[in-house]
């Protein structure tokens, strides 16, 4: 259960995830995607249940399960006087990354070119691009992500329906919670929160 102010958002609760799949959250602006997501990834902390990660509560095992998920807000999180390579260098100090060359994931997101470029420079869609290439390198199984399709044309659309289908496709899970309609060609469970 999640209590905000006077309002429940979400009460008796349950799902699951496999390897493997997909799961989209739906409903209406103001319907809890947001704060489910920030409940799944420990911003918000439940009023009520626990959330388990391979059959452990992840209250106790905390840094565990933070190591196996990879965070995607829908505001982008990037250092704005940082170019988008020195964003991409600070996030694979801080945790493992999948791949080496950071060069290649904004090559794969499109914006190599823009790479000694401040972010603050970059459009909207260009900082979505680069704060994908974070979410490409974290060598994490769990992809949490809050309106990946946000200030994305339809090419960058795209590119994160093939990114999902990539990742799910290969093991790995992905819980999106998403305004427009997801149809991506893997295992999907919708959750409609009201």
């Amino acid at each position: 259960m999640l209590v905000r102010g006077e309002r429940c958002l979400f009460a008796n609760l349950g799902f699951s995830v496999s390897s493997g799949e997909l799961l989209v959250l739906e409903g209406r602006n103001g319907s809890g995607k947001t704060s489910l997501l920030k409940t799944i990834v420990g911003i918000l902390e439940p009023d009520d249940g626990e959330l388990r990660w391979n059959g452990q509560p992840v209250r106790r095992h905390r840094q565990a399960f933070l190591a196996s998920a990879a965070w995607l807000s829908h505001r982008t999180g990037l250092k704005p006087d940082l170019t988008a390579i020195e964003n991409l260098r600070f996030e694979s100090a801080l945790r493992p990354t999948r791949v080496r060359d950071l060069e290649e994931a904004l090559e794969r997101l499109g914006v190599l070119r823009l790479r000694k470029l401040p972010v603050r420079a970059l459009s909207a869609g260009q900082q979505r691009r680069v704060s994908l290439a974070r979410m490409l390198l974290a060598s994490a199984p769990l992809w949490l992500m809050d309106e990946p399709f946000t200030n994305l044309d339809r090419e960058g659309r795209a590119l994160v329906e093939e990114l999902v289908c990539e990742h799910v496709g290969s093991g790995g899970l992905c819980i999106m919670a998403a305004h427009q309609d997801v149809s991506i060609d893997v295992p999907t469970t919708r959750l409609r929160l009201q």
